[in-house]
């Protein structure tokens, strides 16, 4: 039997993509107040300023290309039983490859009615894939509703957030990599790992957690990645 590794990644996978990441240096939180464009209220106050916004994002998100760090996870598949938690909204993860990806704050490139049922089950009403086109003020969804993007906002519950917890839980080998580790739910997944779980996190800064399962990578995810898969081969 396949040793189960569940990696939980962040947007820290993706910059190295050129997809913009909201916390760094530069990022969107510097260019859009995130209550604007990223959380419920914002999206009951202007809806098309965020849909503007996923919009912009769907372009992005179109000419941005899988890294190393999404291609070697996928490869892990060959050899480990590999689950997927992501936080982020892009499918960069899906186009390299990796085939079991649970996706804890939405997809970019999903929408769904702006009334529709996204629940604590995991349940979703009429979930569209747009792909890469865009959606404005007045496309409404079939049963007559506002189309809104397939986000979680923050203010809003994180529907998906129970099946992360049961996949850490049976977790042999638990990888964090390009989180931040400050956007909960999801910071506290690794605190569900079994006592003897060992906790890997990539990030070329400091990490905000105290474990003593955790080997802390420092490096950004492309390099930590060739790092890691070679503990893998050598545990």
């Amino acid at each position: 039997m396949k040793e189960k590794v569940v990696v939980l990644t962040g947007a820290g996978v993706s910059a190295e993509s050129g997809f913009a990441t909201f916390r760094d240096s530069g990022g969107l939180w510097e260019q859009y107040d995130v209550n604007d464009v990223a959380s419920i209220e914002g999206w009951y106050r202007n809806r098309k300023l965020v849909l503007d916004f996923y919009n912009q994002r769907r372009k992005q998100l179109e000419t941005a290309s899988p890294n190393a760090a999404h291609r070697i996870l996928a490869e892990l598949e060959k050899d480990y039983d590999v689950e997927v938690i992501t936080q982020n909204v892009d499918n960069l993860h899906e186009r390299a490859g990796s085939t079991r990806v649970l996706h804890l704050h939405g997809e970019l490139t999903k929408v769904r009615p702006e009334n529709g049922i996204y629940d604590s089950s995991g349940r979703t009403d009429e979930v569209i894939d747009i792909g890469y086109g865009e959606i404005h003020l007045g496309d409404l969804a079939p049963n007559g509703s506002q189309l809104r993007p397939h986000i979680v906002f923050f203010g809003e519950a994180v529907p998906n957030i129970g099946k992360a917890i049961d996949m850490v839980e049976k977790a042999d080998v638990l990888l964090i990599v390009g989180s931040s580790l400050q956007v909960y739910p999801a910071a506290g997944l690794y605190g569900y790992a079994k006592a003897d779980t060992p906790i890997y996190i990539i990030d070329p800064k400091d990490v905000p957690v105290r474990d003593n399962r955790i080997t802390h990578i420092r490096d950004v995810a492309t390099k930590g990645m060739e790092n890691f898969r070679e503990i893998l081969a050598n545990r």
